[in-house]
């Protein structure tokens, strides 16, 4: 049972960034705006968080929280700034979201490079690393709560307070989507823009604070894979990440609960091949086979889910105020 535990518990740790990051994609796409840069986004939050963390943590007591936590700021800031321009070219421009958001992922490879030459005059080498930074977050155990019978040994032993965070965040996103008045609007101007413009609410400043709320999630996102999977960034730390937010979003329906368990279900895919030797019915498969299933099982959900669902109806729509 050990083994199932700890599985389940990594299986949260790696759901923790895919969750973060889905939610931004929903609030924009919820939007109108469709969001395929969340990738590029949780790169260069990632980038942020692991350079500042490199720079904030030698002026702080070790073992200090308060350079990671400024790491998580400035990672979700670094996301709000590259959003703006997505948010820009989609929504004032009126260009195709698809490439607006390929162009920022593709940007986000060789921008992080550069600056990570600049700021730690590292190799022109995509592989490079950042300088490695001391704790960063250390997993925790709740005193109390951990002797819960089973629930206790997954939730509360051993465990990343960012796995709190994201559920914090599914509850919030839940009610500003379905309980205030910002989400009725978001709702209103991904459905129906025309309509909703009729009705006196500014469809560009909403679309606007979708994406902007999805760049600072996503920001948040790759901020929070950096300081709790890895200790140090690369262009190779998100490894598609932020794709399978994504393919978490559509398997979800845009809904923030089904976000929740459509991540929860490809975290654990991640985690498999941790504990491949523990499990004898899998213990024959060469490991490069749960090294590729997450993207695998994307690939299939996204084949089997994609023609089933429907998402916001004018997502990806450029909305053109002289044609209502």
């Amino acid at each position: 049972m050990d083994t199932v535990y700890s599985m389940l518990t990594l299986a949260l740790i790696f759901s923790t960034p895919i969750i973060i990051a889905s939610l931004g994609g929903l609030f924009s796409e919820r939007s109108g705006v469709v969001n395929i840069a969340l990738e590029g986004l949780m790169m260069f939050g990632g980038f942020a968080a692991g350079a500042s963390v490199v720079l904030l943590e030698p002026s702080f007591a070790e073992g200090s929280l308060i350079a990671p936590l400024l790491a998580l700021i400035l990672g979700m800031i670094f996301g709000v700034l590259v959003s703006l321009i997505h948010a820009y070219l989609s929504v004032n421009i009126g260009a195709d979201q698809v490439i607006s958001g390929t162009a920022i992922n593709l940007l986000a490879v060789g921008a992080t490079v550069y600056l990570s030459q600049i700021i730690f005059g590292t190799p022109n080498n995509p592989s490079q690393r950042t300088p490695i930074y001391r704790t960063g977050f250390t997993k925790q155990t709740v005193p109390l709560l951990n002797k819960i019978p089973v629930i206790g040994d997954i939730l509360f032993t051993n465990i990343y307070a960012t796995v709190y965070l994201a559920f914090i965040l599914v509850v919030i996103s839940w009610y500003v989507i379905n309980k205030t008045k910002f989400g009725l609007h978001l709702r209103a101007t991904g459905e129906n823009p025309h309509a909703a413009d009729s009705m006196g609410i500014n469809v560009y400043k909403i679309r606007y604070m979708g994406v902007i709320i999805s760049g600072a999630l996503a920001g948040l996102a790759g901020a929070v894979m950096i300081l709790t999977q890895d200790i140090q960034y690369t262009v190779f730390s998100i490894h598609g990440t932020g794709f399978i937010a994504l393919a978490a979003l559509i398997f979800g329906k845009w809904k923030p609960f089904g976000v929740l368990y459509a991540s929860l279900f490809f975290g654990f895919s991640q985690i498999l091949g941790r504990y491949v030797n523990d499990i004898p019915l899998i213990s024959k498969l060469p490991y490069e086979f749960f090294s590729a299933l997450p993207y695998v099982i994307t690939i299939i959900a996204l084949v089997i889910f994609s023609s089933k669902v429907v998402g916001p109806k004018a997502a990806g729509e450029p909305y053109d105020k002289s044609k209502r």
